[in-house]
């Protein structure tokens, strides 16, 4: 049976088989977890995307949103599908259990949130993003403010935002307008405008609760005086039922290029003066307290482009094994016609798409991992170390999954060939859905900065030193596996090239030269997101290698030999270009910086 959304095959062997998630399991944390639990988990999350979500994916778009009188309507496909997962507590599965989650291990919420990304991104958002809002309040807010908003945010009763952008104020933060003044109760007024704003408006929940940057009168400029304030949408009352409407207010909704089903609004605070909004944490911890919403925020969105990837490659599988035409290379002319999968450069295609959806899988589960074992490693020296490792990566998960994701879901749309341009399939929609990733919660050029200003730095460049170790002990086992010896000892000269280019623009970013060294930082960003995944697919083809010795089933062969060769596309044909890739940046080409503004023309 041809799969669908998800390679449920492809993901049981990345989390049981690459990762040994399993032994997470034996923690007491996960006690009521074991893996026929979380098989089953996934069975069901799969047959609900499959058969609930992904039949209201085309509709949802179609239709729309409706925006009237400050009100958005979603489309009527997404009310039954939402109330039955918020039911079914689908929206929850990683939150602990003191939040009122179901305190599942990140592999396997992950697991499944790939699963309804791919399905409905809009509607899965809708059910989960309440979750950040939730995770920050139960982090720094007052035993009160707990009380009041966690549990009904982690129920996706209350829907929950993040009011950030501003119009003057949109990667740089610290130039936002708008403003909060103290009340004599404690409260604090606002007043001001947001745009972008995800579900700020929607009428799947009773309340909206929305976290708010803003500039408390007299406050430093810049980042260091941006506080957070909590703003519901209706206040609430002592006993826990909604009370008097707050004056925030949608304004209208953008007309966007994808994710058409998601209500991306604008926002106004104050218009009739009566904005109250709770004070979250200490004044002037704004932007320290949104970081911790930011940082899962990017996660997220490296795995929605990873899901579109992923739905959109095994559509384009799918329809190239079922659509016939032209005869096969070398067959004589009157030969019948054949499935497309048969000629050259589609299978080379579909192994380039699949490739990247299997690094960026495993890449994915990786960061998952890391984050476990920040909590549950033996000692704190290994807990310290997959937080940091956690943390140097973060950039590369949300801006390199981004643009490989988009990138897949492109050649997708051309294996369809002029049917692939059509709304008549999805691969189209993934396509345009998937653009945004590299856009919001932080552009890939900001990813690149971060990477290059703060993360590479990290304990003296102790950090990116153990993530290049870290890569070699799989190359150095991989040495060991005579299937996967040649393609460890490419990849080894791979990352021994990423340690002089990471040197090389590392030296200069502290220079005069500073700003030929950031016009590098996103090609950088890429090379070291190559190397991860030429890290991955030999990780994936050393496990395969050693499977296939221990006489597999049948069915099994075909899969585990599929690991092998995917990893031999990738360092043989994908590796070169981007070792040539690191030669320029180390030939630091200046001629960015250097050119007048009237050189780039258009006057």
């Amino acid at each position: 049976m041809a799969q669908q959304l998800v390679d449920q095959r492809d993901m049981e062997f990345v989390i049981w088989e690459q990762f040994d998630n399993e032994e997470f399991l034996k923690s007491e944390q996960f006690a009521a977890f074991n893996r026929k639990t979380c098989d089953m988990i996934l069975k069901e999350a799969r047959k609900i995307a499959i058969n609930e979500m992904l039949p209201t994916m085309a509709e949802s778009e179609d239709v729309g949103l409706e925006f009237k009188d400050g009100v958005v309507k979603v489309p009527e496909c997404m009310k039954p599908v939402f109330e039955l997962m918020k039911e079914g507590d689908w929206g929850n599965l990683m939150i602990p259990e003191e939040m009122g989650g179901q305190g599942a291990p990140d592999f396997i919420s992950s697991a499944v949130a790939e699963y309804f990304m791919a399905a409905n991104w809009p509607l899965n958002a809708y059910l989960s993003m309440g979750n950040g809002t939730a995770a920050m309040i139960a982090m720094y807010g007052t035993e009160e403010q707990k009380k009041t908003y966690v549990k009904k945010l982690v129920s996706a009763e209350w829907g929950g935002t993040m009011l950030l952008t501003e119009s003057s104020a949109g990667s740089d933060v610290g130039a936002l307008e708008t403003t909060a003044v103290k009340n004599d109760d404690g409260t604090y007024s606002l007043s001001g405008n947001k745009i972008f704003i995800t579900n700020g408006e929607h009428d799947l929940c009773d309340n909206i609760i929305h976290p708010v940057l803003a500039r408390i009168e007299g406050a430093p400029v810049g980042t260091k005086g941006i506080s957070i304030f909590i703003v519901p949408k209706f206040f609430v009352n002592d006993d826990g039922s909604l009370g008097d409407r707050n004056d925030i207010w949608c304004t209208g909704i953008e007309h966007k290029h994808g994710i058409k089903a998601s209500a991306t609004c604008s926002m106004a605070m104050g218009a009739k003066g009566t904005c109250i909004g709770y004070l979250l944490g200490n004044e002037n911890e704004g932007m320290k307290i949104m970081f911790n919403m930011m940082n899962g925020a990017r996660m997220h969105t490296g795995q929605q482009a990873l899901a579109y990837a992923s739905a959109a490659y095994l559509m384009a599988v799918n329809y190239a094994r079922e659509r016939i035409q032209m005869r096969e290379l070398g067959q004589p002319h009157d030969a019948p016609s054949v499935a497309i999968i048969n000629h050259p450069d589609v299978r080379r295609n579909l192994l380039w798409m699949k490739s990247y959806v299997s690094g960026l899988r495993s890449f994915y589960q990786y960061m998952d991992y890391q984050k476990e074992m920040s909590h549950l490693g033996e000692t704190e020296e290994i807990k310290k170390l997959a937080n940091s490792m956690y943390e140097l990566l973060t950039p590369i998960i949300k801006s390199y999954l981004a643009n490989k994701g988009y990138d897949v879901c492109v050649q997708a749309v051309q294996v369809y060939a002029g049917a692939g341009y059509t709304k008549d399939y999805l691969v189209e929609q993934y396509m345009r859905d998937c653009k945004i990733t590299s856009i919001y919660e932080g552009t890939c050029g900001i990813q690149a900065m971060d990477l290059l200003g703060r993360k590479m730095g990290m304990e003296g460049g102790k950090v990116f030193m153990a993530f290049l170790g870290e890569i070699m002990k799989i190359v150095n086992a991989a040495k060991e596996v005579e299937a996967t010896k040649d393609l460890a000892e490419r990849v080894e000269g791979m990352v021994n090239k990423l340690g002089e280019v990471a040197g090389h623009l590392g030296k200069n970013a502290m220079s005069l030269n500073y700003k030929i060294a950031f016009a590098h930082s996103l090609p950088y960003l890429d090379v070291m997101g190559d190397t991860i995944m030429a890290w991955m697919l030999l990780w994936r083809a050393m496990v395969a290698s050693q499977k296939l010795e221990d006489n597999p089933k049948k069915k099994d062969v075909a899969f585990y030999d599929g690991q092998v060769k995917t990893a031999e596309f990738f360092i043989r044909t994908i590796v070169p270009t981007s070792i040539g890739r690191m030669s320029t940046i180390i030939d630091f080409c200046p001629a960015a910086i250097d050119i007048s503004d009237e050189g780039f023309g258009g006057l």
